[in-house]
């Protein structure tokens, strides 16, 4: 501690080096200002990496492991399917876990042909519902006839490898030439035994543009380009390679890139290849006019816009298609790009042939900023942050659960003050009864309070209940029982145990943080209940927030004699950026405080969207105003549709994360924050 008190007077010297240090691109390889590069060792060095720039920890842990250990363990190693093949045998299962993107099942295809296990010799079974009989049934002729037999996405029935496991238990003498090959996504209840015995495998796509470019032109035949008789097909061919390589590099930053990640893969591609060289064909026959609207809609509405099951990812793929397709590509006045800037311009080439096509991919950099598929240069800094945040959880949770007595407390005596930390910050239950009689009328609003109040009351009992037992479980006087060893492990860490989070509103916060979280709620129950529904609402405080807002629409309808499926929300931006600021009600509708836009910034002074500050990830936006009014009277210009996420998880696969949709103004075209991923959220990590 008195180490790094020193270190923080150094700072305090010389605060002008240390910005310049911090604000540079890669401060992990930089020297350390004021000469402590010197002073302090390589892992010290990236102690004062974290404490300055998180985003630059995950490179500067590369940087680390290599000069320690050597590249190789930095380096994923490059696996050939002959290599595979090799080092497979009869007895032993090769199991595919497969990373978003990949499909080793052409690359098998590709194999089987070279060795002559191509045609009847090579079985494919897609698992799901129903395919347990057929699987094992393949499974005996493969072992008897030396077939090789693949399994794929065994993920979807992982209670039936149970049986595939004792199945190959039972393998005694099988064909010597009998190759078993399974596909699945990582997945805690696979089977140990069949990992035990069998050899694995880690497929993942390209990482990168270029790459990915080159994958594609490489396994596409020599004369597939000349088999379309449009002169425009093959640059529409690298315009669809292109596509199918930014929807797959998006991936890689998170959230902000894919609400949901998809695995868009080569048979997305090599349909719609065919799809684009059958229209063309028929075109040729009518007019010769490019079926622009025809191809967007196969394409980024059913192909690739068929796998989003979201309506905002869907949104940005609709946007890319209108970006990149359309007759202005062919424009010789004023050329098309897909990207540009000082260093590199990522155009079309005007080539006929695949070599052709590969010599241009070649001399593109092999590393390409966010800003190539619409993204601000941030999403990169977001990408390594939470990169290196969830390096930091691994290790925690890796870390010994037991801690000597030597220079500190043990890690009994330190759970039980966090325990009685948070036992002492308990507030008493919300009496609902007395509570209802003193609302009186019970309007939309109140019912949803009283909902609020019940649902945060079942936390409350819920965390008396463990923190009191675990204090009882430390002292001895009851059993540890596996759910208090979960908290108790939680609350070591510094993390909200799930038996809470399961009874509270989404979030990613901390367990101090959470705690925090926590009072500010209950300050916010109590006001409302004391002095009636609060001028500004911290949405955030709410359990099921989207319910508040249903119920502001409902009462103005009621009011006002609307019907409620024809009314709807309208939202401004005021100039408050404080809710002390708002001095008085709305009359319908309500103020809200506490949002957070990631993706772009607000301009406080044009009141409208802007482009991100560098380096700001997530900045609070001023007061939201929220009036309900009827559909047809609400006509909006120069406004952005944003998504309100409840925590930068934002939506998941179920649907679940969405709370509503505020109008942002903007002059910008809307394509622009769409690209650039634009969001609003209710909590800041």
């Amino acid at each position: 501690e008195q180490w790094y008190q020193r270190r923080v007077r150094v700072v305090e010297r010389s605060g002008d080096q240390w910005k310049s240090w911090s604000d540079s691109d890669d401060p992990e390889s930089k020297p350390l200002p004021c000469g402590l590069s010197d002073k302090l060792d390589e892992f010290r060095r990236l102690c004062v990496v974290k404490c300055f720039r998180v985003d630059r920890v995950y490179r500067g842990v590369t940087n680390y492991v290599t000069m320690k250990m050597g590249e190789k363990y930095v380096t994923p190693p490059v696996v050939t399917f002959e290599a595979i093949f090799e080092q497979s045998s009869p007895i032993s299962p090769v199991v595919f876990i497969l990373s978003p993107g990949s499909d080793p099942a052409s690359d098998l295809m590709k194999l089987a042909d070279r060795t002559g296990f191509g045609g009847n010799r090579l079985k494919f079974l897609a698992m799901g519902q129903g395919q347990e009989k057929a699987a094992l049934q393949l499974l005996d002729t493969a072992i008897t006839r030396g077939q090789w037999l693949m399994l794929q996405n065994c993920h979807l029935l992982v209670n039936w490898l149970v049986d595939l496991e004792k199945a190959l238990e039972k393998i005694q003498k099988p064909h010597p030439e009998f190759r078993l090959w399974l596909t699945t996504e990582p997945t805690p209840k696979f089977p140990v035994g069949i990992l035990q015995r069998s050899f694995k495998v880690v497929t993942e796509p390209p990482n990168g543009l270029k790459l990915n470019l080159r994958q594609t032109y490489v396994k596409i035949p020599s004369t597939a380009l000349q088999e379309c008789t449009h002169e425009a097909f093959p640059e529409l061919m690298f315009v669809l390679s292109f596509f199918h390589a930014v929807v797959q590099e998006r991936r890689k930053y998170g959230k902000i890139g894919w609400n949901i990640p998809y695995d868009f893969n080569e048979s997305d591609l090599r349909v719609c290849m065919e799809l684009m060289k059958t229209y063309l064909d028929k075109s040729m026959g009518v007019d010769g006019k490019i079926p622009w609207s025809s191809l967007k809609y196969l394409i980024g509405e059913v192909m690739y816009g068929g796998r989003a099951i979201d309506d905002f990812d869907r949104r940005v793929i609709k946007t890319y298609m209108d970006e990149y397709m359309g007759d202005f590509i062919f424009d010789s006045f004023q050329p098309f790009f897909f990207y540009r800037d000082k260093d590199v311009a990522y155009n079309i080439p005007k080539e006929t042939h695949r070599d052709k096509f590969l010599e241009y991919i070649e001399n593109l950099p092999l590393a390409n900023t966010p800003c190539v598929f619409g993204l601000h240069s941030n999403a990169e800094i977001g990408y390594f942050t939470n990169a290196a945040k969830d390096m930091c959880s691994y290790m925690i949770e890796l870390q010994p659960q037991t801690s000597g007595t030597e220079g500190g407390i043990s890690r009994e005596q330190y759970i039980e003050k966090v325990a009685t930390d948070i036992e002492e910050k308990l507030p008493a239950l919300f009496e609902l009864d007395r509570i209802r009689k003193q609302l009186g009328e019970i309007t939309p609003t109140a019912v949803v309070l009283l909902q609020e109040l019940e649902r945060f009351n079942n936390l409350i009992a819920k965390m008396k209940i463990s923190v009191a037992t675990l204090q009882r479980a430390l002292a001895g006087e009851v059993g540890m029982s596996a759910e208090l060893d979960e908290i108790a492990k939680a609350l070591f860490n510094g993390q909200i145990p799930g038996s809470w989070r399961r009874l509270a509103p989404d979030t990613l916060k901390s367990l101090g943080n959470w705690i925090a979280h926590f009072e500010r709620r209950f300050e916010q129950y109590s006001t409302w209940i004391d002095k009636g529904e609060p001028a500004v609402m911290w949405l955030s405080g709410l359990h099921i927030p989207e319910s508040y807002l249903t119920a502001l629409v409902q009462a103005t309808c009621r009011k006002n004699g609307w019907p409620l499926d024809k009314s709807t929300l309208y939202t401004t931006v005021t100039t408050h950026t404080k809710g002390a600021d708002v001095r008085e009600k709305l009359h319908s509708g309500c103020y809200i405080e506490g949002l957070y836009l990631e993706g772009a910034s607000w301009d406080v002074d044009n009141a409208c969207l802007r482009k991100s500050k560098p380096k700001v990830l997530v900045e609070e936006l001023p007061i939201l105003k929220v009036i309900p009014i009827e559909s047809h009277r609400l006509k909006l210009q120069n406004t952005f549709k944003t998504p309100v996420y409840t925590t930068s998880e934002r939506r998941n696969a179920m649907g679940v994360g969405l709370v509503f949709e505020a109008d942002l103004s903007t002059t910008d075209h809307s394509s622009h924050w769409v690209l650039q991923g634009v969001a609003l959220m209710l909590n800041a990590d």
